[in-house]
C-alpha cells in the first residue's frame, strides 16, 4: 500500500510539474487569435450626440507571449498564429515600451479619426502640433541612453518643435559628430540634454538621433468629443472610430440598423491603411453577428487586407458582406447608398 501511495504521489507531482511547465514557461514567440467585436457607441461621447439603431464595432486580435500550451494550439487551431519576438517588438524594446508605443499609436489614430469625422460632418475642428513623442529608440544609438519611449520633445536647439517632420528636417541639416540640444517632458517635468548624432547600425551612411518620432496634436472641436480608448492599443481602430464619431455628429443614422464591423488605420487626409490580423478580425466580427465588414483595399493590391478578408469569409461560410475601402469617403458612400 505504501509503495502504491508513493507512486501515486510521485505521478501526481509529475503531472502538476508538467502542467506548470505548459502554462508558465514562456517561449520566444507571440501567439495571436481572434479577439472580440466591441460596440463603439459606449466608447465615443459627442456632446449631444444622437443614438442610433445600428452599431459600429471595433474588432480586436488577442495577443500574448506563447507558452507551451498555446504553441501547440497554434499548430492545430485555425486562426491561431505564432510570431517570433523580433517580428512584434523592436530590437531592445521592453514590454513596457511596446505597450507605450501601441498606446501612442492609438492616440495618433484617434486624433486623425476626430479630424476626419468633423471635417466630413462640416463641424468646427482645429488642431495644432504640440511637440513630438518618442515612439521607439534604436538600440545602441546615443538617444537610447538618454530618452525614454513616451517622452515628449518640446524644443530642439533651443527652439520650440511642433511636428515630427520639423524634427527630421532639423537633424538632416547636421553631420556626423554634431550634437543637438533636446528638451523633453517626462512625468510632467522638463529635462534638457545634448545628444550626439551617430550612424544607424543598419544604415551606416545615415546619421540621426536613433528615435522614431510622432507628432502630438492638440485638437479643439465643437461640439466636444471624448473617446475612451485608454485600454486599446495600436492604430487599427481609426476608420471605425471616425465612422462612429461622424454618426453621432449628423442627424441621420448612417448605420440604417445594420451591425457594421471593420478595421483600418486612418490619417488626417481620410486615407485608410492596412493592419495585421485581418483574418482573425473577420472571425471575431462573424461571431458577433456583424452584417458588414470594412476592410482596407490597399488600392487593389494583390495581397491586400480586403482580398485576405474575402478568402477568410468564404472559408468560415459567413454571410457578412466584405466591403473594400481606401478612404473614409469610400465607407461613407457605401453606407449612404444602403437601403
Amino acid at each position: 500500500m505504501k509503495k502504491r501511495a508513493r507512486a501515486y504521489i510521485i505521478s501526481l507531482l509529475i503531472g502538476v510539474a508538467a502542467s506548470l511547465l505548459f502554462i508558465f514557461v514562456q517561449l520566444p514567440y507571440y501567439v495571436t487569435m481572434p479577439g472580440t467585436a466591441q460596440k463603439l457607441e459606449p466608447l465615443v461621447h459627442v456632446d449631444q450626440g444622437d443614438e442610433d439603431q445600428g452599431s459600429f464595432m471595433l474588432t480586436t486580435v488577442r495577443m500574448g507571449r506563447a507558452n507551451i500550451a498555446y504553441y501547440l494550439l497554434a499548430h492545430i487551431r485555425p486562426y491561431y498564429e505564432l510570431y517570433p519576438l523580433q517580428e512584434i517588438k523592436q530590437e531592445g524594446e521592453t514590454d513596457e515600451e511596446y505597450t507605450l508605443r501601441q498606446l501612442h499609436l492609438m492616440k495618433e489614430s484617434k486624433e486623425s479619426a476626430i479630424v476626419v469625422a468633423y471635417k466630413h460632418a462640416h463641424k468646427p475642428v482645429s488642431y495644432r502640433p504640440n511637440g513630438v513623442y518618442v515612439m521607439s529608440l534604436v538600440d545602441g544609438m546615443p538617444a537610447a541612453h538618454i530618452l525614454h519611449v513616451g517622452d515628449r520633445i518640446v524644443r530642439v536647439g533651443g527652439k520650440e518643435i511642433g511636428t515630427a517632420e520639423q524634427l527630421i528636417q532639423y537633424v538632416r541639416q547636421k553631420k556626423k559628430g554634431d550634437s543637438v540640444s533636446i528638451t523633453w517632458e517626462r512625468n510632467g517635468k522638463e529635462k534638457t540634454a545634448s545628444i550626439a548624432l551617430a550612424p544607424f547600425p543598419q544604415e551606416p551612411k545615415q546619421i540621426g538621433l536613433g528615435i522614431s518620432p510622432m507628432t502630438d496634436y492638440h485638437i479643439t472641436t465643437q461640439p466636444s468629443v471624448r473617446v475612451d480608448s485608454e485600454k486599446i492599443g495600436g492604430p487599427s481602430a481609426g476608420l471605425m472610430f471616425s465612422l462612429e464619431i461622424y454618426n453621432q455628429l449628423v442627424d441621420e443614422d448612417i448605420t440604417k440598423g445594420y451591425k457594421i464591423a471593420g478595421t483600418g488605420t486612418i490619417n488626417m487626409n481620410g486615407e485608410v491603411g492596412p493592419i495585421g490580423g485581418i483574418s482573425q478580425k473577420i472571425v471575431a466580427a462573424d461571431q458577433a453577428g456583424a452584417d458588414i465588414f470594412f476592410a482596407p483595399n490597399e488600392k487593389g493590391a494583390k495581397n491586400s487586407n480586403y482580398r485576405e478578408a474575402v478568402k477568410t469569409a468564404k472559408k468560415i461560410g459567413t454571410k457578412m458582406k466584405i466591403v473594400p475601402v481606401d478612404t473614409f469617403s469610400d465607407a461613407l458612400r457605401y453606407l449612404q447608398e444602403l437601403k
